[in-house]
């Protein structure tokens, strides 16, 4: 069993690192903490940071996961090899580049790039936002699925992700006590579906909103509120046609032994209780 304490960052190819540093500034509302020629690093709470954008294919996504020790990492190698999901563990150069002791990357069943990560570098100087978004946090991630069934047995059989509610055959499942940390949602290819930070408030939800629509940020769903894990939220579009959301007030799990995930239908309302259709 592969052991994922949290998700530790996400890492974006963009073929135009100037408008993606733009719109995650002045829009998105996270901190600059390192710029490079190729790479545009930034913060969302007090790690080091948790989203880098490199020059490259849009379609060249990552998702790192934090493991507990370099033990954790070498049993978790060895498992996914014995699996047939070959293992690359990161040179010096790579490592340096993620800001982390030690990591391998890996292909999911469905062929999304994920990375496993021992000691993230935390800041000492506290996050400071580039606007007032409220954002306490870098949260979760939604994961494309070509087999939604397969998946999930992988994440909940490999992996510890224990499955909080599901949408149909959609699982949101949870790596710690937050209610979701991967949503495994259908895509017809490998790819990041969203990418969520928390913010403080159900205020900061409705002041992007608008502030979003000033900017002319396609919103391609809500303002809402989830039936599953209970958070007000708010999804928009980014660079390159990435999806970022914005939540406050998702539940949390704190006993496994008495909870049983629920069952919603896959209808519009088991996404939004207050009636919010995604756009298009």
């Amino acid at each position: 069993m592969i052991y994922l304490k949290d998700v530790s960052y996400v890492r974006l190819g963009s073929p135009d690192l100037e408008s993606a540093e733009t719109f995650a500034t002045a829009c998105l509302g996270l901190q600059v903490a390192e710029r490079g020629k190729k790479k545009l690093y930034l913060r969302s709470d007090d790690r080091v940071h948790t989203l880098c954008y490199f020059e490259g294919d849009a379609g060249n996504q990552t998702v790192g996961f934090e493991v507990e020790s370099d033990a954790s990492l070498q049993d978790a190698a060895s498992t996914l090899e014995a699996l047939g999901h070959p293992v690359h563990a990161g040179t010096a150069e790579e490592v340096e580049q993620r800001k982390v002791k030690a990591f391998i990357g890996f292909y999911d069943p469905t062929g999304n790039h994920i990375e496993l990560v021992v000691r993230p570098e935390r800041s000492g100087p506290r996050y400071f936002a580039s606007r007032d978004a409220g954002i306490t946090g870098f949260s979760h991630v939604g994961l494309n699925s070509t087999n939604l069934l397969r998946d999930e047995l992988f994440w909940t059989q490999v992996c510890n992700a224990r499955v909080s509610d599901r949408i149909g055959d959609i699982s949101l499942m949870r790596v710690n006590a937050i209610h979701h940390t991967i949503a495994l949602l259908p895509g017809p290819a490998a790819g990041i579906q969203h990418i969520n930070h928390q913010v403080e408030s159900s205020d900061d939800v409705l002041r992007s909103y608008y502030l979003l629509n000033e900017k002319r940020v396609p919103i391609v769903f809500g303002p809402g509120r989830h039936p599953t894990s209970g958070a007000r939220f708010l999804y928009f579009k980014g660079p390159d046609g990435m999806v970022f959301e914005y939540s406050v007030g998702v539940g949390e799990i704190e006993n496994d032994e008495t909870h049983r995930p629920r069952q919603f239908g896959f209808e519009p309302t088991s996404f939004c209780m207050w009636g919010a259709k995604p756009a298009g």
